[in-house]
């Protein structure tokens, strides 16, 4: 779906080609030569001539003719050109180029890069956890507390900044420890709370339950302590 919707943005004009195929043509095995010769043919199809003559090409390049078949033939042959044959309304038959394997391996380089920027950035928030945690508790963590938060993040797949939400539930109610920080995870996962937002509109709402609930049992003093969630109660 997102490759097809890739495509006709391409076609269609939203991408920019040349800024594209530049970022990517290296990654995806063209030489500068091959990209220039790409971008040519590019050009003509744009400019309406949909499958100019070796002739044609080789003029706007430093090759010549034989070079310029040459190459043009490689490209087809490695799948980055296509030429099309069919016959017209009026019988006719043509051939033209198209570039659509080229788009598709640009777009499949570009989805791929992508998800290595993706997965890397998650790196980065699954290592901030760990850093987090040790700055909390003011010491290194004990490879039991790592093997704990790596099942956290693995096995129940809980995002990096709902830890860091659980964790800073834990600090604000004083009760700092892992047993406290996973019953938290535990009821948010059960009552399908998935982001932080989530996470801080449940712990409001509480809090104001909490609150009415002690003006009826009692009067509150002016310094009383916001009250918090005793997770291990639940």
């Amino acid at each position: 779906m997102y490759k097809k919707m890739f495509l006709s943005w391409i076609e269609e004009g939203v991408v920019s080609i040349p800024s594209f195929l530049f970022s990517y043509y290296k990654k995806i095995g063209l030489t500068d030569l091959e990209c220039m010769t790409l971008l040519h043919i590019y050009s003509f199809i744009e400019n309406g001539n949909d499958f100019p003559t070796h002739d044609e090409i080789a003029e706007r390049m430093t090759l010549n003719v034989e070079q310029c078949s040459q190459l043009i033939g490689s490209l087809v042959q490695r799948n980055y050109l296509e030429i099309i044959k069919g016959k017209s309304d009026n019988g006719i038959y043509f051939e033209k180029y198209s570039l659509r394997p080229l788009w598709m391996r640009l777009i499949d380089e570009h989805i791929l890069n992508e998800k290595g920027e993706i997965q890397a950035q998650q790196k980065d928030e699954e290592g901030n956890v760990f850093t987090m945690f040790e700055q909390e508790f003011a010491r290194p963590l004990s490879p039991i507390e790592i093997e704990t938060i790596t099942m956290w993040l693995d096995n129940d797949q809980h995002e990096p900044a709902l830890i860091k939400a659980a964790l800073k539930e834990a600090v604000m109610s004083g009760k700092l420890n892992f047993r406290y920080i996973d019953r938290i995870l535990f009821e948010w996962k059960k009552n399908g709370i998935k982001t932080v937002e989530q996470a801080q509109e449940q712990g409001k709402k509480f809090r104001m339950h909490q609150q009415q609930k002690r003006k009826i049992d009692e009067p509150v003093k002016r310094n009383d302590s916001v009250p918090f969630y005793n997770w291990l109660e639940n």
